[in-house]
């Protein structure tokens, strides 16, 4: 079993995800790359980590689902080894709507994908990590959402609701394994260039909300990736329940 550092990066194929899994292998890590349903991408950047020298897997995992979370964390505990870090990243977004026009399907759909999936890979990434199950600690970073804190009125009420959701497991995580050899933070990235904006309906949405940004700019993927591993590194060594906003001041 190999003694190499393992991150775990859900929904990487794309967007944030797939610079957080970059960064991690730039700095000597095994990479999961776990996506859903689009195996091109995260296959491509499996590639380009491996032809670069890292070590990197894909494994397709709706992490919605428990039985393909606990496949998804076995997988990684033949091939890689023992997760180190789990980056919580996976997440949708349906299109813009006010909430007297959403369905029951459309809210436990976005509920069910963006919380019920954080609570297993948490869970999981606890089971192995945690030095009272004879772990060696570990390391969580939530990806949640300046949506969070705005509400986001008028285009994604449920998707921010699914993101508060994730602020509250993030503080209540942190502190259920603070004492064992876990750390637990968060980003909550604000207007990001990533095609989650078509996902939603609207590919410049960022053009239209840009001039109300303090630095008058969306973020690029890059920039998250940035905080997300400084979370997860020992620079960040007294860092638990804590969130990083990348909003551009918003």
């Amino acid at each position: 079993m190999t003694t190499e550092k393992v991150a775990i990066i859900t929904g990487a194929g794309r967007g944030i995800g797939a610079s957080t899994a970059k960064l991690f292998a730039e700095n000597g890590y095994a990479v999961c790359i776990n996506y859903k349903s689009r195996s091109g991408p995260a296959n491509e950047l499996a590639r380009e980590i491996i032809v670069k020298g890292g070590r990197c897997i894909t494994v397709q995992a709706d992490v919605s689902n428990e039985e393909e979370v606990n496949r998804l964390f076995s997988t990684v505990d033949g091939e890689l080894g023992t997760v180190s870090v789990l980056v919580n990243n996976a997440g949708i977004l349906k299109s813009q709507s006010r909430l007297e026009d959403m369905t029951a399907e459309r809210i436990n759909t976005i509920l069910i994908n963006n919380i019920t999936s954080y609570f297993l890979c948490c869970r999981e990434a606890v089971k192995r990590m945690s030095n009272k199950r004879g772990g060696v600690g570990g390391v969580i970073v939530n990806v949640s959402s300046a949506a969070s804190r705005s509400g986001s009125p008028n285009e994604y009420i449920d998707y921010a609701a699914s993101k508060g959701a994730i602020d509250t497991l993030t503080t209540g995580l942190s502190l259920e394994v603070a004492d064992e050899g876990i750390r637990v933070n968060c980003v909550r990235p604000g207007l990001i260039y990533t095609d989650m904006h078509t996902d939603g309906g609207e590919p410049e949405r960022i053009e239209r909300f840009k001039s109300k940004i303090p630095m008058k700019r969306g973020g690029q993927p890059s920039e998250v990736a940035e905080a997300i591993y400084w979370l997860a590194s020992e620079k960040s060594s007294f860092s638990t329940g804590n969130f990083l906003d990348l909003a551009g001041g918003l």
